[in-house]
C-alpha cells in the first residue's frame, strides 16, 4: 500500500519538476493571423520553386521538433474571427465574435496572460505588422465588447505599462471623427519613447525605459506593407521582432514576446496567392530572429508559433490535376492592394491556373498549426484548444494562471 502512494506521488510531483527544470526565461509568442496549415505548406511550395528545388523547402519554424493542432471556435461561432481567436490565445478564455478581452456576454474583463507575466517582472513586448490595437495585438492588452472601438483600446497600450510596442501604429489614432488627442502624444506623456521609422532608429536606437516603435510614413497609415510591395526603406517584422529583442533583453528576469504576422489574414481575405506565400515567408523571417536569440539560450528559450483561425479556405489543388504550377504567379509584381480590378482578376485567374483555390473570402473553421521548440516546448504537442495555449504558456513559465 505504501508503495502505490509513493508512486501515486511520484507521478504527480515529476511533471512538476520538469517544468521547472525546463522552465523558459525569455519567451516568443508568433501568431500567423489567418494561417493554417495549408498556409504553411504553400510557403514551403514556393520557397522550394524559388529556391530552384523540386519539391517544397522547409521555412524557420516548420523544422520545429514539437507539432501541434489548435481548435479555434468561438463563444458564438464554429467560425471565429479574429478579436475571439485572440481572446482565446491571451487569455485562456472564449468570447464572442467581435470582443476584445472581454467574456461573451462583455459582463467582466479578462486578464491576458501578459499582464499575469509582467506582474512576474518580466518584460513584456507587443507587436503586429498591422495596427497595434487591431484585433489580436489588441487582446493581449485591451478589453473592449467592441473590436471597432480602435481609440477606446488604444488608450489602454499606455495603461499596460508592457515595455515594447512595434508594428504597423495606431488605427484612428485621433478618434474615428478625428478630433481627439494624438494616440501618440499620449504615449510620449505617459513615457513612451515613440520612434518613427528604422533610419530613426539605427541613428540612436532607443534609451527609453519604454517604447513605441513604428514605421516614418504618414500616421495614418497603420500597417507595413505587404513584403511584395515594400522597398528597402520600410521598416520589416524581422527588424520590428530584432528591436523589440533589444528592448527586453536588457530585464534579469526574462522576457514575453507576443508578435503577429498580421497581413497574411488580409491577403487571404483577398484570395491573393502569391502575396499570401511570400507573407508567410517573410513571418518565417521574422521567426528565423528568434531563432538567432534561442540558438543563444536553447535552455532558457521558448518559441510558440500558431494562428488565430484559418482564412481563405486555401486548397493546394484545384478542380482536376495532380499538380501545383507556381510559374503562373511569376508575373504578379504587386498585391491585389495595389492594382485595377481588371488586374485583380487576371491574379485570381492566374492562381487557378496555378491550381491554387480558395471557398471562402473570409474566415473557415479549419484547425490550425502549433510548432515549437525550446524550453518545454513538449507541452504543446498533440491536440488542443486555442485556450489552451496560454495556459500551457504559464505552466512552462511557473506562473499560476
Amino acid at each position: 500500500m505504501k508503495k502505490r502512494i509513493l508512486l501515486f506521488i511520484i507521478t504527480l510531483i515529476c511533471p512538476l519538476l520538469l517544468t521547472a527544470e525546463n522552465k523558459p526565461k525569455y519567451v516568443f509568442y508568433f501568431i500567423g493571423d489567418g494561417m493554417g496549415f495549408n498556409h504553411v505548406s504553400l510557403a514551403e511550395y514556393y520557397n522550394g520553386y524559388i529556391n530552384r528545388e523540386k519539391g517544397p523547402k522547409a521555412i524557420s519554424f516548420s523544422n520545429f521538433p514539437v507539432l501541434g493542432m489548435a481548435t479555434t471556435f468561438s463563444a458564438t461561432n464554429l467560425i471565429t474571427d479574429s478579436a475571439a481567436a485572440g481572446t482565446a490565445l491571451a487569455t485562456g478564455e472564449k468570447s464572442k465574435n467581435g470582443a476584445i478581452g472581454v467574456n461573451a456576454d462583455c459582463s467582466e474583463e479578462l486578464k491576458s496572460i501578459a499582464y499575469k507575466i509582467h506582474e512576474e517582472g518580466y518584460k513584456v513586448g507587443i507587436s503586429s505588422t498591422v495596427g497595434l490595437n487591431h484585433a489580436t495585438p489588441a487582446a493581449f492588452y485591451g478589453h473592449n465588447c467592441s473590436r471597432s472601438n480602435y481609440y477606446d483600446i488604444a488608450l489602454e497600450i499606455t495603461e499596460s505599462e508592457f515595455e515594447f510596442f512595434g508594428g504597423g501604429g495606431i488605427i484612428d489614432y485621433k478618434g474615428e471623427d478625428n478630433t481627439k488627442k494624438s494616440i501618440y502624444k499620449l504615449l510620449k506623456r505617459d513615457g513612451y519613447e515613440v520612434i518613427f521609422g528604422k533610419e530613426a532608429w539605427n541613428k540612436k536606437g532607443h534609451r527609453g525605459e519604454k517604447v513605441f516603435y513604428t514605421h516614418n510614413k504618414r500616421p495614418e497609415i497603420n500597417s507595413l506593407p505587404y513584403a511584395i510591395d515594400r522597398d528597402s526603406s520600410d521598416l520589416t517584422h524581422a527588424e520590428i521582432v530584432r528591436a523589440g529583442i533589444e528592448v527586453l533583453s536588457t530585464g534579469e528576469k526574462g522576457f514575453f514576446f507576443m508578435s503577429e504576422g498580421g497581413r497574411i489574414d488580409w491577403s487571404s481575405h483577398a484570395n491573393d496567392t502569391k502575396t499570401t506565400a511570400l507573407e508567410v515567408l517573410d513571418f518565417a523571417e521574422a521567426i528565423e530572429v528568434a531563432l538567432e536569440f534561442y540558438r543563444q539560450y536553447p535552455d532558457q528559450t521558448l518559441i510558440i508559433v500558431t494562428a488565430d483561425h484559418e482564412t481563405g479556405g486555401l486548397a493546394l489543388g484545384y478542380e482536376k490535376g495532380y499538380n501545383i504550377f507556381l510559374k503562373e504567379l511569376d508575373f504578379q509584381q504587386s498585391s491585389t492592394e495595389h492594382i485595377s480590378k481588371s488586374e485583380i482578376t487576371l491574379v485570381e485567374e492566374a492562381s487557378k491556373r496555378a491550381h491554387i483555390g480558395w471557398s471562402t473570402a473570409d474566415h473557415s473553421a479549419a484547425n490550425v498549426p502549433i510548432f515549437a521548440i525550446g524550453a518545454s516546448s513538449e507541452l504543446f504537442s498533440g491536440r488542443m484548444d486555442n485556450t489552451d495555449i496560454p495556459k500551457k504558456i504559464c505552466q512552462a513559465m511557473g506562473i499560476e494562471f
